[in-house]
């Protein structure tokens, strides 16, 4: 019996369309407005691009106020001085005079104007950079490990297919150069000659032989698709967090011989609707070298038939292979590929690592690795991170990768550079120590959020310094300051900053509400699960100090506060929480008035800005930050209590 076929989301007909994403956009551009329609929205999305509108700015009776955030394509985090120098300088002239490196590898720009978009675009793929398929339901930023070892081969493998699988998998519609440089395509770099091959050759119907989108054809991918490449035991890529991850296999003299397979990973899930969750990868089998471009097709192509296009919430590969199982899934693939996978390689154990610091390259050159918290390059009063960077780039001409925890690695360093570089970074108000940087924010991350992202519900990078800084004071005031794990925050529940792998994860669920995970690991292998539904995040103390209290004083030898939680379980948690009575050090047995009347305090949060403000002013004076607001607030009511 046969059954009637779903009907088509929305998005489905305006990519249909589009005419291979050009309208409306190619319409609307030249139009005198501050914005697109709907339609153009969506299809601005492939162009690498999001219309945003800024809350803070919002007033009533007036129109939004429209921008435009824009982000880069930029495979294995590959940034060229020439790039990262322009979009310093857009940044500063047409933008919010910030950039953000993003946990995919590349880097965005907020703040554009729609007059300026053109502008902006073109000359970011005049100097050697694109946003074509940043965004949109296509082949997303394809990351690798950002360590610029020339000295192993496995990592330029890695770095090597990272940009040939992105090659491969870019849109081939002429719309992108004809909208935004007149029809003019540059080229920056030329593809390998394989993958041009490979995007023609039609196996079994994984391409579409006669469409100007051979791979995707008219309707691309039911939605995003996410690729990583890395090396075995490095998981610097959070590797189970992909649609597609392939991770390098070389032989005992280091020459490549193909790859394992992953699949089905992907975190975005929709709060109150159980049909949609966070799941990681599978193991799928192995390929060899030869056969990798065949076998991403087959991959994309199992995913573009057989994907969900009716209910996008549902229409990641995670859910297919979910449903199907994976056998099934493998079947269909091995059909397009047009053999059997061979069996998953053994690999050996993954550790998450960072690469802060300096490091030899293996060259006799070094790379620095420097810790951007939550991403955000900009100048904040002695604190001139933008401007440090600015410098050090255009005097030595340093290449860069952007790691996928949203910090930035600058590499083939001359070793007599060194003692200039710190100096530039030092004099910027810049950390160049990792072991100086906060235990806490050196694994921590945050997604942007509040007030431009449309789907934030709550905020996220703004306050995320001062939820660490709490989180940090309990531990100190616990006797475990030396302690640390993984915390990322998220403004809904999308997942951008990979909350659900984190050993503490908060899911932005309403204003100042989050969902809380707990139970992911330090190396990122195992899936957080949902602890509690809505946190306050004024309550977050009361509600975390029983769970520290309960890892500290039954944690084994070496556990950290992730694998405790997933070694004694929730209930086992909840129970102790449930029972726990706050115990008063000796000093409190002899408070005095002052001290007691801070039971009645107030927690207040602030923009990180201020933050920022007074962190530097309470190192700078020895004074507590609690010590200076009261000041403050004194000077502000006249003394009036």
């Amino acid at each position: 019996m046969s059954t009637a076929p779903k009907k088509l989301s929305k998005v489905e007909a305006i990519k249909e369309r589009s005419n291979f994403l050009r309208e409306p956009i190619a319409t609307e551009i030249n139009q005198d407005t501050t914005h697109f329609s709907e339609d153009g929205a969506q299809i601005l999305k492939f162009h690498g691009s999001y219309q945003q509108d800024n809350r803070d700015n919002r007033q009533k009776g007036q129109e939004k106020d429209y921008q435009f955030m824009l982000r880069t394509r930029t495979p294995a985090g590959y940034v060229p001085p020439q790039l990262y120098l322009t979009l310093d300088r857009l940044a500063t002239e047409y933008g919010n005079n910030t950039l953000r490196a993003t946990t995919r590898q590349g880097f965005q720009l907020h703040g554009v104007l729609k007059k300026n978009l053109k502008t902006v675009i073109a000359t970011i793929i005049r100097n050697m950079g694109s946003t074509l398929g940043a965004c949109g339901d296509v082949n997303r930023n394809v990351m690798a490990p950002p360590a610029p070892y020339k000295n192993r081969p496995e990592y330029q493998y890695a770095w090597e297919y990272a940009q040939k699988v992105a090659d491969l998998l870019t849109p081939q519609t002429g719309a992108y150069y004809e909208i935004w440089l007149d029809g003019e395509k540059i080229i920056t770099a030329e593809e390998a000659p394989e993958v041009k091959a490979a995007r023609l050759k039609n196996t079994n119907g994984s391409i579409f032989p006669d469409s100007p989108e051979p791979i995707y054809g008219t309707n691309y991918m039911p939605r995003k698709f996410k690729c990583a490449v890395t090396v075995p035991g490095d998981n610097s890529v959070d590797i189970y967090t992909h649609d597609l991850g392939l991770v390098v296999i070389t032989d005992e003299n280091g020459k490549l011989q193909g790859f394992n397979v992953l699949a089905g990973g992907g975190l975005g899930r929709t709060h109150r609707k159980e049909e949609t969750f966070p799941r990681i990868a599978d193991e799928i089998g192995y390929v060899d070298k030869e056969d990798i471009f065949e076998l991403v097709k087959a991959v994309v192509a199992t995913q573009r038939d057989y994907g969900n296009r009716s209910d996008r919430r549902r229409a990641r590969l995670k859910y297919l292979i979910h449903d199907w199982g994976v056998e099934r899934f493998r079947q269909k693939v091995e059909e397009y590929f047009g053999k059997p996978l061979q069996p998953f390689k053994p690999l050996p154990p993954w550790k998450y690592k960072d690469y802060l610091g300096w490091h030899d390259q293996g060259d006799g050159k070094l790379f620095f690795g420097l810790s951007i918290e939550n991403g955000r390059i900009k100048n904040n009063g002695h604190f001139r991170l933008k401007d440090a960077l600015r410098e050090v780039i255009s005097k030595y001409q340093l290449p860069g990768r952007v790691t996928p925890h949203q910090n930035l690695i600058l590499y083939d360093i001359q070793p007599e550079w060194r003692q200039d570089i710190e100096a530039i970074f030092q004099q910027h108000g810049v950390e160049v120590n990792p072991d100086k940087i906060n235990h806490l924010t050196r694994y921590a991350m945050a997604c942007p959020a509040l007030p431009t992202c449309g789907l934030a519900i709550t905020e996220s990078e703004r306050v995320f310094p001062s939820v660490l800084a709490r989180i940090d004071a309990l531990l100190a005031k616990l006797g475990m300051a030396d302690e640390t794990f993984v915390i990322r925050m998220t403004g809904c529940p999308n997942g951008c900053a990979r909350p659900y792998m984190a050993e503490l994860g908060f899911v932005g669920e309403s204003p100042d509400v989050y969902q809380v995970w707990l139970g992911g690991n330090p190396h990122q292998t195992r899936l957080a699960s949902p602890y509690l539904d809505k946190l306050n995040i004024a309550d977050l103390e009361s509600f975390l100090e029983p769970l520290l209290v309960y890892f500290r004083d039954y944690k084994q030898p070496g556990e950290t506060f992730g694998e405790f939680c997933h070694r004694v379980g929730f209930d086992s948690l909840r129970e102790f929480a449930s029972k726990y009575q706050p115990k008063s050090d000796d000093s409190s047995k002899k408070t005095d008035k002052k001290t007691r009347s801070r039971r009645h305090e107030h927690r207040i949060s602030v923009s990180d800005f201020w933050y920022q403000k007074l962190k530097a002013i309470s190192q700078a004076e020895k004074k507590p930050m609690s010590q200076i607001v009261a000041a403050a607030l004194e000077k502000y009511f006249g003394g009036e209590k």
